[in-house]
């Protein structure tokens, strides 16, 4: 079945969600398409199912402003489970449990992140979206099949721990674009010689879109309207054009 023809007057703008827990980031494109009556609708990076927070859906001539909008920077909560690594590096895998006699002090977690800022190297998770061979490199990992990633440099401004209580680490984290921080929570408890992976991770802002404006899903507008809508700086522009 083809996509149904939009209705209505045109829809050109930001939608902010608040995406759920459990809930692709293509589910959520479904969700916003219906309530703006099929408009052109699409969104400004990713967020896996088991994480939550600010999801910048694009509609109609705003569109054309994904690659831009997916450049900005990006602030995460996350929880790091430090007692065992899984295959996935978040909490959907297996537990492969470490031995960890002494667990990590709060100061030496501390000493250990200025390591992992600004531009660093890291192995995105086997369990991902990137292709391989024209395929998404998780069809092959679930399969059992090896799949090969090469590293890549990816810029972290920041990383601040929150709170700390042994397994449990809560960390608030601002980064550049394709920062996996399932991969940074692996990497930390290699260097701390504990486990490492992701327990929980929520996405506070995209530049200057905070979770505070966003709209949970079930709370979106029916219909979804321009008046509903966040002005898009390459929509202002085009308005001015003849």
């Amino acid at each position: 079945m083809g996509r149904r023809t939009p209705a209505g007057p045109p829809r050109n703008g930001l939608c902010i969600v608040d995406k759920p827990l459990g809930a692709t980031s293509m589910h959520v494109i479904r969700v916003v398409r219906r309530a703006a009556e099929n408009h052109r609708t699409g969104h400004a990076g990713t967020l896996d199912p088991l994480a939550t927070g600010v999801l910048v859906v694009c509609l109609g001539k705003a569109t054309k402003s994904v690659e831009r909008l997916m450049g900005l920077t990006k602030v995460y909560e996350a929880a790091v489970d430090l007692s065992a690594f899984t295959a996935t590096d978040d909490a959907e895998g297996p537990r492969e449990a470490v031995d960890v006699p002494e667990p990590p002090s709060r100061a030496a977690i501390e000493a250990s992140l200025p390591g992992f800022t600004g531009l660093i190297e890291q192995q995105p998770p086997v369990y991902s979206a990137l292709k391989v061979g024209g395929r998404p490199a998780y069809a092959y990992a679930r399969k059992g099949q090896d799949v090969e990633l090469a590293p890549r440099k990816v810029r972290i401004d920041t990383i601040e721990v929150l709170d700390y209580s042994w397994p449990l680490l809560s960390l608030r984290i601002v980064c550049g674009r394709g920062t996996y921080i399932r991969s940074l929570a692996r990497q930390l408890g290699e260097a701390l010689g504990t486990g490492g992976h992701l327990a929980a991770l929520r996405r506070t802002a995209v530049g200057p879109y905070t979770v505070e404006q966003a709209v949970k899903l079930d709370a979106l507008p029916q219909p979804l309207l321009q008046e509903h809508l966040i002005e898009c700086e390459e929509v202002g522009a085009a308005k001015d054009k003849p």
